[in-house]
C-alpha cells in the first residue's frame, strides 16, 4: 500500500530540489577561480567563485536563467550565450570575474546557435563554431582589438567544434567529423595568425577528443583521448611537429577522460570510468608512472591540478549533493578540504550498482534503489538523456521523490551511452531506439527476477533522449510497461529535423547516418509516432513551447494522432526551452508534482480493475 502523495511545501522531496546544487568549471591557469552554475536563488545562474577567499558572487541575472558558460583559463572572464528565453540562440558575451559590464564579442554576426566556445590562455582569442545552412563554420575572434572582426578558418559540412588554442594563442585546433562522419572526430591544427592549415590527427573510424593544450607558452602539445583501441585512452599530440605519444596506463581498464596538465606540463590528470564509477589518476609523462589520487567513492565530473601538490575536484553521490574537494597529494592521512558544502540535506536512499545481460549477451549496467520494506515494489524506470552521455551515481531529487512514496527506482546505461567503449556507444548508430529498448527490457527483467520490481507496475520515465526512449519503448514493447512519463521528448524524428536549428540537425545526421531525405526509413523506424497505434498504457508528456532541440510541432502531431486513435496521452506544456525545469527549481517541483498526481491517478485506476 503506497503512502498518500506528499504535497506539502516542506516535504523532503521538495527540499531536495531546493537545495543549492552546483556544477563547476575550474580556471586551469588560475585554479583558485572557478565558474559555478547554481540554483541557490531558485533558478540556475552563473557565479564567480574565489576558493581562496571562499566567496561566491552571482555573475548573471537573466529571466530564463543561465546554465551553460565558460571561464577563461586565466580566470579573468566568464563567457556565456546571451539567448532569448532559453532558446539557445543569440550571441557570445563575457563579463569580468569580479563583475562589470557585459560585452558582446561577436556584434557583427547575426544571432546563432553556439557549439562549445573556447579562449586561449592569455585571453587574446575566442573560438566559436556556428552551424548554418552551409555547414559548421569555425571562427577566430580577436579579443580586445578595436575594429577586429571574426575570421572564419574552417567550414565543415559535418559536425565540428572549436577552435581551441595553444596557451599563447598561436596554434588553433578544430575537432571535426568531416573525414569519417557520424561521431568519429579528428583534429586539425592551424596557424592562428594566417589561418593556414598545419597538421591533422585521425584514427580510422574512431573518435579523438582534445582536452587542452600544454600551459607552457610556445608548447604546441595537446592532451587528447582516442577510442581507436576500443576504449578512450589518453595521448599527447604536438600540433606543430605531429609527434604523437600514447600515455601508458598499464593494465588499467575502462574509458579515460583527459582532465588537464600539471603547471610544469610534466604530468597529466586522468579520469577513469569503469562500469559507471569514476576514479582519478596522475600519469608522469617522463617516467610513465601512474598514481591513484586518494578521494572518496562517488562521482567526479571536473578536476584540475592546483599547483604541484594538490588536486581540485567535484564530488557527489546519491545521498550527497555536489561539493568541491581539495586533495593533498603529499599526504593521505587527512581527508580532503571541502568547499561549497550543502547544508540541511534530507536523508536519501543510496543507489546500488548491478549488471544484467541484454538479448544479444551484452553486459548492461544499471543503478537501483529501494524504499524501506520488502519487495517487490511498483517501480520507476528512468533512462538518461543524450544518448551520448552516461548515468553515474549522482544526487538526484527526481529519483528520491519516488523512493519517498514507496516506489523502487532504477536507471540504466543503455547502448549508445558513453564510457563503456566504442562498440557499445556506436551500436545504435543508424538504428536508433532498437538496442536501447532491448537493454531496457533486459534491465526490467532483472529487476523483476530479483524481487525488486512488480512485473505489472513498472513505469518508464526520462527527459530529452530519455523521454524519447520512454515513448519508443511503450510503442515497441507495450505489454511490459504500466505507463510512462516523458519530458522534452522526441516523438517524431522527421518533423523534429525539419524544425530544429542546424546545430541539432548535425547531431541527428550523425546518429541516423544521414538526413531524412537520405535515410527516411531509418528516421521513420526510430520515431515513436510510428508505433502509436500499439500504445497500451497511459502516457504523460511535459514539453516546452520554446524548445529548439525538441521543437513543439512534433509533439503536437503525436498528441493529435493519439487523440484520433483514442489513446490515453496527456500533454502538459510550459513556456520556456529545452532546459526548462532543469534550470528553474520551482518549475521542476511543479512538473514533478504533476507527475506524482498523474501517477496516483493511474495507480488508483489500476487498483479498480478486476484481476
Amino acid at each position: 500500500m503506497l503512502p498518500a502523495p506528499l504535497l506539502g511545501k516542506e516535504e523532503a522531496w521538495k527540499r531536495r530540489f531546493r537545495l543549492p546544487r552546483i556544477g563547476v568549471q575550474f580556471a586551469h591557469g588560475n585554479p583558485d577561480r572557478a565558474l559555478v552554475t547554481s540554483n541557490q536563488t531558485g533558478i540556475y545562474e552563473l557565479y564567480a567563485y574565489d576558493l581562496s577567499a571562499d566567496v561566491l558572487r552571482q555573475a548573471t541575472r537573466r529571466p530564463s536563467g543561465t546554465v551553460y558558460g565558460m571561464i577563461s583559463p586565466d580566470g579573468r572572464h566568464i563567457y556565456y550565450m546571451d539567448d532569448k528565453m532559453g532558446n539557445e540562440t543569440g550571441h557570445t558575451v563575457r563579463v569580468p570575474f569580479e563583475g562589470g559590464d557585459v560585452v558582446d564579442l561577436t556584434p557583427s554576426l547575426p544571432d546563432y546557435t553556439l557549439v562549445d566556445p573556447s579562449v586561449d590562455g592569455v585571453g587574446s582569442h575566442l573560438g566559436v563554431t556556428i552551424p548554418g545552412p552551409d555547414g559548421f563554420d569555425s571562427y577566430i575572434v580577436p579579443i580586445g582589438g578595436a575594429g577586429q572582426k571574426p575570421r572564419m578558418i574552417n567550414r565543415s559540412k559535418k559536425a565540428s567544434y572549436g577552435p581551441t588554442f595553444s596557451h599563447d594563442g598561436t596554434v588553433s585546433l578544430i575537432t571535426s567529423s568531416e573525414k569519417f562522419g557520424g561521431l568519429d572526430f579528428n583534429l586539425i591544427s592551424y596557424d592562428t595568425a594566417t589561418g593556414d592549415k598545419r597538421l591533422e590527427l585521425a584514427d580510422d573510424s574512431s573518435r579523438i577528443d582534445a582536452s587542452e593544450f600544454s600551459p607552457i607558452p610556445g608548447d604546441a602539445r595537446v592532451l587528447a583521448t582516442s577510442n581507436v583501441s576500443g576504449t578512450m585512452r589518453p595521448l599527447v599530440w604536438d600540433a606543430l611537429s605531429g609527434k604523437r605519444t600514447e600515455v601508458d596506463l598499464g593494465d588499467l581498464g575502462g574509458d579515460f577522460r583527459a582532465m588537464g596538465w600539471s603547471p610544469d606540463a610534466k604530468r597529466v590528470l586522468l579520469l577513469q570510468t569503469e562500469k559507471a564509477t569514476t576514479r582519478l589518476w596522475i600519469s608522469d609523462l617522463e617516467s610513465a608512472k601512474v598514481e591513484k589520487v586518494v578521494h572518496p567513492e562517488g562521482t567526479i565530473a571536473a578536476a584540475c591540478f592546483r599547483g604541484d601538490d594538490s588536486v581540485l575536484l567535484t564530488w557527489q553521490d546519491s545521498t550527497s549533493p555536489t561539493r568541491i574537494l581539495r586533495v593533498d597529494l603529499a599526504s593521505s592521512g587527512s581527508g580532503p578540504k571541502q568547499f561549497l558544502v550543502p547544508q540541511d540535506v534530507p536523508a536519501s536512499s543510496q543507489w546500488r550498482n548491478a549488471t544484467c545481460r541484454s538479448s544479444d549477451g551484452q553486459e548492461i549496467q544499471l543503478w537501483y534503489a529501494t524504499p524501506p520494506g520488502k519487495g517487490p515494489f511498483p517501480t520507476i524506470f528512468d533512462t538518461h538523456g543524450g544518448p551520448t552521455g552516461a548515468q553515474f551515481n549522482i544526487f538526484s531529487p527526481r529519483s528520491q521523490i519516488w523512493l519517498d512514496h514507496g516506489f523502487a527506482f532504477a536507471t540504466t546505461n543503455y547502448r549508445g551511452s558513453t564510457t563503456f567503449g566504442k562498440e557499445f556507444e556506436k551500436k545504435i548508430n543508424g538504428d536508433l531506439g532498437h538496442w536501447e529498448v532491448e537493454d531496457m527490457v533486459a534491465a526490467r527483467q532483472w529487476l523483476v527476477d530479483n524481487g525488486i520490481a512488480m512485473a505489472d507496475r513498472v513505469f518508464l520515465t526520462g527527459w530529452s533522449y530519455g523521454g524519447y526512449l520512454t515513448l519508443h519503448a511503450m510503442g515497441l514493447r507495450p505489454e511490459l510497461w504500466a505507463g510512462g512519463m516523458g519530458g522534452v521528448v522526441v516523438a517524431d524524428w522527421v518533423s523534429e529535423f525539419e524544425d530544429e536549428p542546424e546545430a541539432m540537425r548535425g547531431y541527428d545526421v550523425a546518429l541516423h547516418g544521414g538526413t531524412p531525405s537520405e535515410k527516411m526509413e531509418a528516421y521513420v523506424k526510430a520515431s515513436p509516432i510510428t508505433y502509436l497505434d500499439r500504445l497500451a498504457a497511459p502516457l504523460l508528456i511535459i514539453q516546452g513551447k520554446n524548445d529548439v532541440r525538441d521543437p513543439p510541432r512534433q509533439v503536437e502531431l503525436y498528441e493529435a494522432k493519439a487523440k484520433k486513435l483514442g489513446k490515453d496521452v496527456k500533454v502538459v506544456w510550459f513556456g520556456t526551452g529545452h532546459a526548462g525545469s532543469g534550470v528553474d527549481v520551482e518549475l521542476a517541483i511543479a512538473h514533478h508534482e504533476t507527475m506524482l498526481r498523474w501517477m496516483y491517478d493511474v495507480m488508483g485506476a489500476m487498483s479498480k480493475v478486476p484481476a
